[in-house]
């Protein structure tokens, strides 16, 4: 195993690993440790102690960011008639309300951070799984991506304010990003 870098030596130096720190302190901890030249996203990893495969177990949530996560957010909505015109209306960047966004998706287009559906779109939606499952933007009720028309002013509110979405791996930990 490689030696870690002087930098990264210099970080690790700062950090007591007994302590625990305030909000506050941790905070200016990770603005003065951080060894990038970019503005580097600050993740919170947390191991629960349950069972992944047991269903009374399941952790799984949707939180909105007040200050959001500091990057810009695309999110495309799957809607037609008066719910592609709502969402037109609310803000989304596409509106995928035909076949041809069915089939441009199906060819590896994922130019987008989230995907929100409408119920009437689902049967049409479910056939993209494969492509976007493994990337986690397949939309789903329980993580609140499938909206009546109606709503989709909200959810596509709430996703461009910094909607995180959190469930259990399969060991059993939660990753999520908390901000920049």
């Amino acid at each position: 195993m490689p030696k870690p870098g002087k930098k990264y030596a210099a970080a690790a130096a700062k950090v007591d690993s007994g302590k625990l720190y305030t909000n506050s302190e941790a905070v200016a901890l990770v603005k003065d440790t951080s060894i990038t030249k970019f503005d580097a996203t600050v993740e919170c990893h947390v191991r629960l102690g349950v069972d992944p495969r047991q269903a009374d177990q399941q952790v799984r949530g949707v939180v909105v960011l007040p200050n959001g996560l500091g990057k810009t957010v695309r999110i495309l909505v799957f809607a037609q008639g008066e719910g592609a015109r709502l969402a037109q209306e609310a803000g989304a960047d596409i509106v995928a309300d035909s076949d041809e966004w069915i089939a441009r998706i199906t060819g590896g287009f994922t130019e987008f951070d989230v995907a929100i559906s409408t119920p009437d779109m689902m049967g049409k939606v479910g056939r993209l799984g494969k492509v976007l499952g493994p990337r986690g933007l397949m939309p789903n009720p329980k993580a609140g991506t499938v909206a009546m028309p109606a709503e989709l002013a909200r959810v596509i509110r709430e996703a461009r304010a910094g909607r995180i979405e959190f469930r259990l791996d399969k060991t059993g930990n939660i990753h999520v990003p908390v901000g920049r």
